[in-house]
């Protein structure tokens, strides 16, 4: 069964976008890198890049990890920053630890497209 079956497939998604979003928006180490983000857009586009890496429909159409944050000049810090709040959603919506360490698995595996490296 995959990740998105696992956790409630779209609502679930849809649920976990909207409260990570909230936490990265109220924190200092990474917010500023949305002040002319148009966020609607960001988070339909967050929720369809989801649905795909979690094992549901594909609907993606975006850019892809690298081409999509190249320009934004990212550390560590601010991995690990997107990461905690990441975990954090997860953790506030009742997800299995088990579930919670395969997406950290799937967030590590495009840790250097996400920092240019």
């Amino acid at each position: 069964m995959s990740i998105y079956e696992q956790i409630g497939g779209e609502n679930a998604v849809d649920a976990a976008v909207d409260i990570f979003y909230k936490k990265v928006l109220s924190d200092d180490r990474i917010s500023h890198f949305f002040d002319s983000v148009d966020m609607a857009g960001q988070i339909q586009k967050q929720k369809s890049f989801l649905t795909t890496v979690f094992g549901g429909p594909n609907s993606y159409t975006g850019k892809d990890m690298r081409e999509a944050h190249k320009h934004m000049s990212l550390t560590e810090e601010h991995f690990g920053a997107v990461a905690e709040n990441l975990v954090g959603t997860l953790q506030e919506l009742s997800v299995p630890q088990s579930i919670i360490d395969e997406v950290v698995g799937i967030a590590l595996s495009v840790k250097d497209d996400v920092l240019n490296k």
